[in-house]
């Protein structure tokens, strides 16, 4: 049996959300990791059902000439790098990130993991609410994609605001930003019957998609994507 790794997480960086959630970085060796109030939120390590959301977001804009789509959440960079890495020169790609400091973390100490994203000229980022930066769609939709990957997801635990994304006006509000024949991926922790069956109310076409952190053949836990079609 190998041995327990005992070297101590060192901290990088730590700031507040805007509801006083306290968040860190650490890392051990070569691996990094976000807390939120102390628990583990995001690693390194498990990295396959973000990039999963990505590719499940983007198997139509992919075929477009000039996609716009959006990353609702940043985290360690890994959806965005897929989705730039599955989308045309001539793509947009919107990232909306509630907290100022896991920006900052992605154009430093975690820039390389997911080969900085955020220096690909396709890139805007938006500092705050991804709900805000939806409203401001026009009527007829703004994005051919939507890649929703907040909190832990229906049952948030980071960001009590968190919540408004998966009720009712919530999912409205991403029909409404999304463009006809659109497609909307929900990244969630868990199974949720009662939020798929809340999309469906929307008129979306539901799938659910069951994914592993580590990817197709890395193991790990199991993470549900909601995918919603107009």
């Amino acid at each position: 049996m190998a041995a327990k790794d005992v070297t101590p997480w060192q901290v990088l960086g730590e700031s507040r959300t805007p509801d006083g959630t306290a968040m860190a970085l650490t890392r051990r060796g070569s691996e990094y990791m976000i807390l939120a109030d102390g628990k583990d939120l995001m690693s390194s390590r498990m990295k396959g059902s973000e990039e999963e959301l990505a590719t499940a977001a983007c198997v139509r804009a992919r075929t477009l000439e000039s996609p716009r789509v959006l990353v609702g959440g940043l985290g360690m960079g890994f959806t965005l790098r897929a989705a730039l890495d599955a989308l045309p020169q001539a793509a947009t790609v919107v990232v909306a990130e509630l907290v100022h400091a896991v920006v900052e973390w992605n154009r430093g100490p975690l820039g390389p993991l997911a080969k900085h994203p955020l220096r690909d000229s396709r890139t805007v980022v938006e500092l705050g609410d991804v709900m805000d930066v939806m409203k401001r769609q026009p009527s007829a939709g703004g994005f051919d994609a939507i890649m929703l990957d907040v909190d832990t997801g229906p049952s948030a635990f980071t960001q009590a605001s968190n919540a408004g994304l998966y009720d009712n006006a919530g999912i409205a509000l991403a029909r409404a930003a999304l463009r006809e024949n659109g497609i909307v991926v929900y990244w969630s922790a868990r199974d949720d019957r009662k939020f798929e069956h809340r999309l469906r109310y929307h008129a979306f076409d539901v799938e659910v998609v069951h994914v592993r952190a580590r990817g197709k053949s890395g193991g790990g836990p199991r993470h549900t994507l909601f995918v919603g079609r107009t």
